[in-house]
């Protein structure tokens, strides 16, 4: 069986952002998949609405921080120890509590790093392009808008989803199409 290319979204815009989440879940309840809601700041109950599953970026920045700490002792225990040991003052070659400033600065480095890049990726940022932003009414998403994008299969019509988010409340309803990804 093919799978069918998804190249059209209805867009609906929503006068609150209750009525958008509300819009929301119902859509999904009905089935609805690979829906997205654009507003101009995070939404309470948004991410439960569109289904989402918890977030990996603990684990990412878990990983991180603990890539940092092995890269840190790994380093210190190289320089310090084989490569250029140096008895300063008595102290062992491998002196850990010497180098904790060190291994909690890199695994916080790390950390940060970790975080930024794998938001980037989940997000899958940057995008520059999607049919939505051809939409003359959607900019308004950036500053009062509240949107929520139903993609459809390709040769199917889109009049059924318009009348559902209509009937949930939309005050305008679109369709954009864009090229095959």
């Amino acid at each position: 069986m093919e799978a069918k290319v998804l190249d059209s979204w209805v867009l609906a815009e929503f006068a609150t952002p209750e009525a958008l989440v509300s819009a929301t879940q119902q859509m999904r309840e009905k089935g609805f998949q690979g829906m997205d809601t654009y507003s101009p700041y995070p939404l309470h109950g948004g991410s439960e609405a569109l289904g989402l599953p918890p977030s990996r970026m603990p684990f990412i920045a878990l990983g991180g921080g603990l890539t940092g700490m092995v890269t840190a002792l790994t380093m210190q225990t190289w320089m310090n120890t084989i490569d250029y040991p140096l008895n300063v003052g008595g102290r062992p070659l491998l002196s850990l509590p010497a180098w904790v400033p060190i291994t909690f600065e890199l695994s916080v480095l790390f950390a940060a790093f970790g975080i930024f890049f794998g938001l980037l990726g989940l997000s899958k940022l940057p995008q520059p392009y999607h049919p939505a932003f051809e939409s003359e009414e959607f900019r308004s998403a950036s500053t009062h808008g509240y949107w929520l994008s139903v993609p459809h299969p390709t040769g199917t019509d889109a009049a059924d989803v318009k009348n559902q988010l209509t009937a949930l409340g939309a005050t305008h309803v679109t369709v954009v199409s864009g090229e095959n990804e």
